[in-house]
């Protein structure tokens, strides 16, 4: 073989080997998906595989719950997949125009934020952080309870220490600083929401914000001392935090009784009742990548690990509302919700 034939061939095999390594699934496609903030690393680690596997863009977009629901049922913008720190927003707000079935795939319970930037840092603990959080001087933060079910599950937990603890928590600390309220009616606990617009806080004691991820840049600078979060949240960034007795954290399917005693009824009129914390995805019914969807979908399914590895809990095998209108492709992933 000559030099030029040798090196013509050894030309071929080079152009062959770049050809082969950029035969992946490249597209212009474009996945969006709309999710809950404390949600936020999970969906960039699972963004991440789809791309590699698929060769297809994911536009990740966090904001509170009931706001990424909104963009969808009220902004009228396209998204492929919508996923919710609290499942039951998904049939409340998006049945049946807009979805007409929710997958339960993860849980998460309430926790007290904090860092070693926070006031009395060194001496807050299981048993007395209310008394911690009712000190003049510390600053409490959580978000607004109509854009996210993070705000409205502090709003319950704190109500719900009132009633474990036999002590007026919630009173002290947001109703002698803001306009909400909780009052009887019959033996729940109800707290009607105020429209964003005419909701008033003492930001000398309250920072809240419209979704719970945007107050760890306020905790961590001190702005803030301590916050109420989803525990996955902080284990994720590294943060400090108290644990609540299962009896008011959100966390524990055994006290699902008592959690229903709190209820808050949002600016829009939708009414949620306190209960285990669960998360739940759709995918809308005007998704413009439907096949990718279920793709991505399929993926979150299959990689309980990736929630596990980032401090939360994932449903295994995750439970299905509207089992039968599932796509076929993830029936045999879940199981109908009971």
């Amino acid at each position: 073989m000559t030099s030029k034939k040798a090196k013509f061939l050894i030309m071929i095999v080079l152009l062959s080997a770049v050809f082969a390594g950029c035969s992946t699934k490249k597209t212009n496609e474009k996945l969006v998906v709309f999710h809950a903030g404390s949600l936020t690393k999970p969906m960039q680690k699972f963004a991440k595989m789809f791309e590699q596997k698929y060769g297809v863009r994911v536009y990740c977009e966090a904001a509170g719950s009931a706001a990424t629901i909104r963009k969808v049922v009220d902004l009228h913008r396209k998204a492929d997949v919508v996923a919710s720190a609290d499942y039951s927003l998904i049939p409340k707000m998006m049945y049946p125009k807009y979805a007409n079935w929710t997958i339960l795939f993860a849980r998460n319970e309430i926790v007290v934020v904090y860092t070693n930037k926070s006031r009395y840092s060194n001496e807050i603990n299981s048993s007395n952080w209310y008394r911690i959080l009712e000190k003049p001087d510390v600053r409490i933060g959580f978000s607004n309870p109509n854009d996210d079910p993070c705000g409205y599950r502090a709003q319950m937990v704190m109500e719900l220490a009132s009633l474990y603890y036999g002590k007026p928590i919630y009173h002290r600390l947001v109703e002698e600083n803001s306009n909400m309220r909780f009052v009887d009616e019959n033996g729940t606990y109800v707290l009607r929401m105020p429209p964003t617009t005419e909701l008033k806080v003492n930001t000398s004691k309250i920072k809240m914000r419209s979704m719970e991820m945007s107050l760890i840049g306020l905790l961590q600078s001190g702005d803030v001392d301590y916050v109420f979060l989803y525990k996955s949240v902080a284990k994720q960034f590294g943060l400090k935090y108290v644990e609540l007795p299962p009896q008011i954290n959100l966390g524990s399917k055994k006290y699902e009784k008592f959690y229903s005693k709190v209820e808050v009824v949002l600016a829009n009129g939708k009414v949620v009742r306190g209960k285990p914390i669960i998360y739940g995805l759709t995918i809308p019914k005007n998704a413009p990548h439907k096949k990718l969807a279920i793709d991505f979908v399929e993926m979150v399914l299959k990689n309980p690990d990736v929630f596990k590895e980032l401090g939360q809990s994932p449903i295994v095998p995750a439970l299905a509302d509207n089992y039968s209108n599932l796509p076929p492709q993830l029936k045999q992933l879940v199981k109908p919700a009971g």
